[in-house]
């Protein structure tokens, strides 16, 4: 069985990410589990960027074949903010609920044709080839919904609650975990991943 490490110490990500690589002869290790503590500036201004800084780094500092993402939601009336910086919107350490809350609250006049809103997720795997070289690839993956007017739903995380799918008349934090995976903006970048990684399992 071969290790992949997942640059993340997010929990609710490395469950995800698990479930959709149900199947493959692969282990799927977080940074903590890689027994790895580093301090990773994600300096870039595109989700792109992000995702390969991260990527590069964790090969870097291990040798070992890694996956990364960066994501967030893109909220037409904000101009596509907060983007690239969803995490640290509103600063790092504020909860999700009280986030989710002050972008209700500055939409809550904002009519049902001006609330489009979209997740997006760009994933970069990196594994080393025979002379334990770097092969890169990178893979985008995008939802479109609009922002509700109230929060809805447990099963998710981050911006779930808040991020409505007209089509299916729920928000992605009502959605069961199949569902999420199938449609959600990560589910989409690592399925378009998915064949790099099969690839390298089988080499």
């Amino acid at each position: 069985m071969k290790t992949l490490i997942f640059a993340t110490g997010n929990a609710h990500k490395a469950y995800e990410v698990r479930k959709m690589l149900e199947g493959l002869d692969v282990e799927v290790l977080t940074l903590h589990e890689a027994g790895l503590d580093l301090n990773i500036v994600e300096d870039g201004t595109t989700f792109r960027e992000n995702s390969l800084i991260k990527a590069r780094a964790v090969f870097a500092a291990s040798g070992k074949a890694v996956l990364a993402d960066d994501s967030g939601i893109e909220i037409d009336a904000f101009g596509g903010a907060p983007g690239v910086y969803s995490s640290r919107f509103m600063g790092e350490d504020t909860p999700y609920p009280v986030k989710c809350a002050a972008i209700l609250e500055r939409m809550k006049d904002v009519p049902d044709e001006e609330r489009g809103a979209d997740f997006r997720c760009v994933m970069s795997f990196i594994y080393p080839d025979e002379n334990g070289n770097a092969t890169e690839f990178v893979e985008e993956g995008a939802v479109y919904g609009r922002i509700a007017y109230a929060p809805a739903g447990e099963n998710g995380f981050g911006y779930d609650p808040v991020f409505y799918l007209p089509e299916l008349g729920k928000t992605t934090a009502e959605l069961s975990d199949e569902e999420k995976n199938a449609l959600s903006h990560r589910g989409r970048a690592l399925e378009a991943v998915k064949p790099h990684i099969i690839r390298w399992i089988t080499e």
